[in-house]
């Protein structure tokens, strides 16, 4: 399932995509050869090498009284647009502590990562392990998930079949530790080169 905030960006572009196909269309088709052949009330473009819109027609469409209004409100919308996506790009701080079921009960964060790093390490065949936390709160339940992503790099001679068990079970450990909240995990694995002596 995509992010929120790529399904944002993928419908804006998509949108600007199409104003800009729609307006490129009408600018290539309407020309002088075509503009006797559309339908009555087609807008025209201008000739060539002429404004799109002159002195002449600014000055007329001002004298509308829902263009002031209509400006006005396009320029709010699109300053709250580009302010509210320059802010959900911001790095927000994570917090730091996770509370748990239990009346009163935390869990550190950096710590649980930290746990988890060890316990992935320590599983034959895995060489090193690099773990993140993220928390993401499900909107149609308002219930909170994690998101566990496992970096593991296996040792040069161990297959991914050989891990994956191990890991799925300790994954299972972390989402009862972590009650009530759901862990969604995302596992990537490479393997570990060998390294030549290097003689001098």
């Amino acid at each position: 399932m995509a992010a929120p905030s790529t399904t944002a960006n993928r419908t804006i572009l998509a949108t600007a995509g199409l104003i800009l196909l729609l307006g490129g269309t009408w600018l290539a088709t309407a020309r002088a050869a075509l503009a006797e052949r559309l339908p009555a009330g087609w807008p025209v473009p201008p000739p060539p090498h002429a404004a799109l819109l002159d002195r002449e027609a600014l000055a007329d469409l001002r004298t509308h009284g829902w263009w002031t209004p209509a400006v006005t409100a396009a320029a709010v919308l699109a300053t709250v647009l580009l302010v509210g996506g320059l802010m959900s790009r911001l790095h927000v701080r994570r917090p730091s502590r996770l509370p748990l079921a239990a009346a009163g009960g935390f869990l550190s964060r950096s710590a649980l990562e930290e746990a988890l790093t060890e316990r992935a390490a320590s599983i034959d065949g895995i060489g090193r392990c690099r773990t993140r936390i993220r928390t993401r709160t499900r909107i149609r339940t308002r219930r909170q998930r994690l998101h566990l992503d496992l970096r593991v790099w296996l040792d040069p001679d161990t297959t991914p079949d050989n891990v994956i068990e191990p890991l799925t079970a300790l994954a299972a450990e972390a989402e009862a530790a972590t009650a009530p909240y759901e862990i969604a995990t995302r596992l990537r694995m490479s393997h570990l080169t060998h390294r030549m002596p290097h003689v001098r």
